[in-house]
């Protein structure tokens, strides 16, 4: 591990303090790329146009027409957090607004598999729908979009991944309207907005419409304000980019949770996980609200899921949220044992090669589909390489396919990665889509081996050795003026998250005592700059020696009142 200190552009420091910034989250915002304070205000007023966005005039007319005319509007959701805070969002949403007719189908991962297919188009349409609404998926659905086109009903695509690459051409399905800001022409700056995002932003765009056709006017237009803490959720639980519009819409989100404006489904989460509504932080979305609404999706029904969210009788709310948190405690028991298993494959690569190959592939038959994405996340940050784990999937007539979650690392697209493989060994990927950091994949078991080596020969021939070293990227040095409390509660409160990174300090500290808690955790006494304070490094058990260079988060705990600050080691540099 190779811990690297981010450079601090001084002229955007003094930018900053400048504008009344306090000096240290001045230092930790220019180490981001923040060059002025405009990018820091979270004001409504400050998102990107809707206009901006491709697609957002036409879906609100599409929108508009079909309410006007009393339609049946379905949404198609996705089985994640995002796709269930989406179509949460789109139906309360379109109710607001004045839709009457609105449902929802959201598909089964192992049964349906991802995005609009042609069965799932077939179940809209049995409900009487008459416009199709994706939300969180579609844009690589063409056979989905086609077969709905074909059993008469309009559709509205609302995505953000990916357009499908067919021979090296991106390919569009034939939908009436599509949005999406990574669609060829689209100039909308914010290229990372969650699907949840981007459904919300339709919706601003609807609203809009609305209001030119006399529906309602400025003072009598719905407020869509209190869809917020969906969006901030949606957005942070998908680890998309929090760029300054991201960060706007999650800080909105964070701002109506804390003072009790958010719906009955998000407010049992936080006791279900035993969070505090008014102190959220962007944390809670990532670590304990979307993880129990994920859990949904990956080992039961992502109705669960959606209907917390939807409802609005709190005694619903609680009932939901406490299943989907015996769910998530079944899927961390089975991810733990897939983890497990996981590891020993991949200590046995190394075993071989003396350090992992620049590319991880592992299956095994005992394996849960709705975990491989959740496993392939530990092992690439445990090994720094791009990581596939592969369960056999679990639908009917399909036990021969192997469905696979891969993660990667900066400097290795992933999606791109599949292309390739796919181009060179045509057949052996029956489907695949994503994105950079993460994509799926399906394949036929007798080609796992096949898959495997392509993976690898890619990785040897993008990666060098520069971007296969494990490294982290911190702050450097705490001040000691700044190991307070009260700065903690004020770090914790700011927006931090994926392309955002949560702040991270570094330096040299003495180790006085140490020893295991639970035998899994280390606890530490320390002399950060000659004064005294208590560390933690959970997950690790290796002593440390006397003097050694940490990287470490600022935590503060209370005993007896009184509140403390630790530090919560992430990595030593030995």
């Amino acid at each position: 591990m190779k811990i690297i200190v981010r450079e601090v552009p001084p002229r955007s420091v003094w930018v900053l303090e400048q504008a009344g910034i306090h000096p240290l989250l001045a230092q930790l915002y220019a180490a981001r790329g923040v060059v002025s304070a405009n990018e820091l205000d979270a004001d409504l007023g400050k998102l990107l146009p809707p206009a901006s966005m491709k697609g957002t005039a036409e879906a609100a007319v599409l929108l508009a027409d079909a309410m006007a005319a009393h339609k049946k509007i379905c949404v198609v959701a996705d089985y994640d957090c995002d796709g269930a805070t989406a179509c949460a969002v789109a139906l309360r949403g379109l109710r607001l607004l004045g839709a009457t007719h609105v449902s929802y189908i959201v598909p089964d991962r192992v049964v349906d598999g991802y995005g609009l297919t042609a069965p799932i188009a077939e179940r809209v349409k049995a409900t009487g729908a008459d416009l199709l609404v994706t939300v969180d998926n579609g844009i690589a659905s063409m056979d989905g979009v086609a077969r709905a086109r074909v059993l008469g009903m309009q559709v509205l695509v609302t995505d953000h991944h990916l357009p499908a690459l067919i021979d090296g051409h991106i390919v569009l399905p034939d939908a009436e309207v599509i949005v999406n800001p990574n669609q060829p022409g689209c100039s909308f700056e914010s290229k990372s907005i969650a699907g949840v995002g981007v459904m919300f932003y339709v919706l601003l765009a609807l609203r809009a419409e609305l209001r030119q056709r006399g529906v309602f006017d400025a003072v009598t237009q719905p407020k869509l304000d209190s869809l917020l803490p969906l969006v901030a959720l949606g957005t942070v639980a998908d680890v998309v980019r929090l760029d300054a519009n991201n960060r706007r819409l999650v800080a909105q989100g964070l701002k109506r949770i804390r003072r009790g404006a958010l719906p009955a489904g998000v407010a049992a989460l936080f006791t279900a996980a035993g969070r505090v509504a008014a102190m959220a932080t962007s944390f809670d979305f990532g670590f304990a609200l979307g993880p129990r609404i994920n859990a949904a999706g990956r080992l039961s029904d992502m109705t669960l899921g959606i209907e917390c969210l939807l409802t609005d009788d709190p005694a619903r709310a609680d009932e939901l949220a406490k299943t989907l948190d015996g769910i998530n405690r079944e899927r961390r028991a089975i991810e733990a044992d897939m983890r497990e298993q996981a590891q020993y494959a991949a200590d046995a690569m190394i075993d071989m090669d003396d350090e992992p190959p620049p590319a991880i592939a592992i299956f095994d038959p005992d394996f849960h589909e709705g975990v491989v994405g959740i496993v392939a996340s530990r092992i690439k940050d445990k090994l720094h390489r791009p990581t596939f784990v592969f369960a056999a999937s679990q639908a009917p007539g399909k036990e021969h396919e192997l469905k696979g979650s891969g993660r990667s690392i900066p400097g290795f697209h992933l999606r791109d990665a599949l292309d390739l493989v796919a181009k060179r060994h045509p057949g052996v990927l029956l489907r695949f889509g994503g994105h950079a950091m993460a994509a799926g994949c399906t394949i036929a078991e007798e080609h796992f081996e096949v898959f495997e080596q392509a993976l690898q020969q890619v990785a040897h021939e993008w990666l060098d050795a520069a971007t296969l070293l494990r490294r982290l990227d911190t702050d450097g040095p705490l001040a000691p003026q700044y190991r307070r409390a009260d700065l903690v509660d004020t770090l914790h409160k700011e927006v931090w998250g994926q392309g955002f990174a949560a702040p991270t300090f570094s330096e040299e500290v003495e180790v006085v005592s140490q020893r295991l808690v639970g035998d899994k955790h280390l606890a530490l006494k320390l002399k950060h700059q000659g004064q005294p304070v208590d560390g933690i490094w959970f997950g690790h058990t290796e002593s440390l020696p006397a003097r050694v260079k940490l990287a470490f988060r600022l935590d503060a705990d209370e005993w007896q009142g009184v509140k403390r600050v630790r530090f919560l080691v992430e990595a030593a540099e030995l």
